[in-house]
């Protein structure tokens, strides 16, 4: 069992021996696994090329631990919960005996289909079991699986595909989500015209849409299963072995492609999820992202498997077929623990209390929030209408390069502090440094936010482009990892995200993060959420925009700019205070919920020309109407 901290003291006494000796800690932590080969040297780094190496020479498989050693204990026990986009289809319940076998049946489909050790697999699936299967398969044989959000478009999946020269495409007729059909075949066609790589593409019968199948190169997933031997012998792993790539969408420049290795990741994704969460055996965790995501990766797959622990994936969306969907999964399923993003819960606040009504949502002890920093009025509204004000929030704090949750509360055990990530997980060590790389030490203090030693969860490299990796990472300061967040560590020593680096403005030589004014700003009764950015202003050098969605018609639009301005200098200062205020309807967002504000700087800035790629956002005609409410605004 893998162990889990009981208590704050625990916290403390646990958390000083990670950083005094964090070798010891972390060998004590990976003693709980399934080794083919015990590991001869826990750590080798440093932060210069970089390098980083843990559990040397090791030998695992991944897989051994998230399934094999599960099948005297929990065969029966049920590993994966799903729930379908429309709640009136039947939902499956796959035990560990199932998924066992349901991987070692795919891993010999990839072996019969050339797939060896090494070679890259690109996933684009929707939410749906099999894309579980295809990782952990992937995993099992040694292949590196690269996920990709079921809602990229083409150029973006060929893009995908092609920086990580992916052999073989394993994707769906297509999918549902909402009311909304996608014909992903259709779209996994055209990225393959664009991606010569691409020797074979596995084809899952989802919702029975009329596909084309290309001969020679097409293959239907039940045919290849129905063929496959259910007992597969998993491939030795290294434990720098490669795991996945993960792209993060970069707002300029080609996709990143995050490496991330096979021992580290393992350890840290499985004793993260034990602890931040303080899961119980049998329990019901729900994580409402999608795997093409690395919390979908950490939190629905790897973590809670490695665990054996009962996972949820949920094909639908939050406002399907009404806006109590959450509220209704979670009392159909008995759902212990709810792990959802603040711009979730920031769209179901519009709807108020109502979609809660009959709703039993006991089965909860603990709710968590991640992708971005959670202000304090949706904090608070998440709290008392979903957690009746029982259920701890776990605000995580992390990135797609960390592999898994560096600051955040354990449930139950760290004293919360509403939009505050709080403490460093042990084995994480955080500093604040001012713009020349100085460390700002004591409380009460605001800096960039780096960390100056590795953990287990660290990616090792961006695919194929070490130096981009170094350079992004590890040069902007010498010696650490530097997050690209600003941060505030409290009187408390709690940290508080406020926001990315590029997203501080400096008004007449005050740094303000835009998050600290966002959340000032979503505290006034209109306001369900906003976007703040800068804009050139001639006095105070940048100026503040920002981009208000309201939830209701505002009678007098320069009353509630007042309003605004007013509460922001209370909140934070005068020197805060937006210069200008647009109201929109909806503000522009990438399918994983994060705001495009390149997009809005540059609409603020006046210039409109050139928006950049635009591919990855939900809706981009929301442009359009930002940009014609701009033009009004600035006369």
């Amino acid at each position: 069992m893998i162990p889990q901290i009981k208590t704050i003291e625990e916290y403390h006494q646990q958390y000083t021996q990670s950083i005094e000796h964090p070798e010891t800690f972390w060998a004590g932590i990976a003693e709980h696994f399934e080794w083919k080969q015990k590991w001869t040297q826990v750590l080798e780094w440093n932060f210069t090329e970089p390098k980083v190496k843990w559990f040397g020479s090791g030998k695992l498989n991944i897989t051994e631990n998230c399934l094999d050693r599960h099948q005297t204990t929990r065969r029966n026990q049920t590993a994966i919960i799903w729930e379908p986009n429309n709640p009136g289809d039947k939902s499956r319940h796959i035990s560990y005996g199932e998924l066992f076998e349901l991987v070692q049946q795919f891993a010999n489909v990839l072996i019969q289909q050339g797939v060896k050790k090494g070679d890259r697999i690109c996933i684009y699936l929707p939410m749906v079991p099999e894309a579980v299967v295809a990782m952990l398969a992937c995993a099992r044989v040694g292949a590196i699986h690269s996920v990709v959000f079921a809602g990229f478009s083409s150029q973006s999946l060929a893009d995908r595909i092609n920086d990580a020269e992916c052999k073989l495409l394993i994707t769906a007729d297509g999918m549902i989500r909402g009311e909304k059909k996608v014909e992903l075949k259709q779209i996994a066609d055209e990225a393959m015209q664009l991606s010569p790589c691409v020797e074979r593409c596995i084809v899952f019968n989802h919702k029975s849409f009329t596909v084309q199948m290309q001969a020679g190169r097409d293959l239907w997933w039940n045919d290849l299963m129905a063929a496959a031997s259910p007992l597969h012998e998993a491939e030795s792993m290294d434990s720098e072995d490669p795991l996945f790539i993960l792209y993060t969408s970069g707002s300029t420049g080609k996709p990143k492609g995050v490496l991330h290795t096979t021992a580290g990741y393992m350890v840290y994704a499985a004793y993260t999820f034990k602890n931040v969460f303080q899961y119980q055996d049998q329990d019901v965790f729900c994580c409402t992202a999608d795997i093409g995501w690395v919390t979908g990766h950490t939190y629905i797959v790897y973590g809670p498997l490695l665990n054996g622990a009962v996972t949820l994936m949920f094909e639908g969306i939050p406002s399907y077929p009404d806006t109590g969907r959450f509220w209704s999964l979670i009392e159909k399923h008995k759902v212990n623990y709810f792990y959802t993003a603040p711009t979730a819960i920031r769209s179901l606040q519009l709807h108020g209390e109502e979609p809660f009504k009959g709703k039993d949502l006991s089965s909860l002890k603990v709710l968590g929030t991640v992708g971005e920093p959670i202000n304090e009025e949706a904090w608070h509204w998440y709290h008392q209408n979903a957690g009746k004000g029982n259920c701890p929030i776990v605000d995580t704090w992390w990135q797609t390069e960390t592999g898994g949750i560096l600051i955040s509360p354990l449930a139950g055990i760290t004293l919360l502090k509403p939009a505050y990530a709080t403490l460093p997980l042990p084995g994480v060590q955080p500093v604040l440094v001012d713009e020349k790389g100085n460390e700002i030490s004591g409380n009460g203090v605001e800096g960039n936010l780096c960390i100056k030693f590795p953990w287990p969860g660290i990616a090792r490299s961006l695919y194929g482009d070490h130096e981009r990796f170094r350079s992004m990472y590890f040069s902007t300061y010498p010696n650490l990892y530097f997050t690209g967040d600003g941060c505030k560590r409290d009187e408390d020593g709690y940290y508080r995200i406020t926001g990315r680096v590029d997203d501080v403005i400096n008004v007449s030589g005050h740094r303000i993060g835009t998050g600290e004014v966002e959340d000032a700003i979503d505290e006034h009764g209109y306001v369900v959420e906003s976007a703040v950015v800068a804009f050139p202003h001639e006095i105070k050098g940048q100026g503040i925009y920002a981009f208000v969605i309201c939830d209701r018609n505002v009678p007098d639009e320069e009353v509630l700019r007042s309003e605004i301005r007013n509460h922001v200098s209370k909140m934070i200062g005068a020197f805060a205070r937006p210069d200008k205020i647009q109201m929109v309807n909806a503000l522009p967002k990438t399918r994983s919920g994060k705001i495009m504000r390149r997009i809005l700087r540059k609409i603020a800035e006046g210039d409109t020309s050139n928006l950049g790629d635009i591919s990855t956002l939900i809706d981009p005609l929301v442009i359009d109407a930002i940009k014609a409410g701009a033009e009004n605004l600035n006369g």
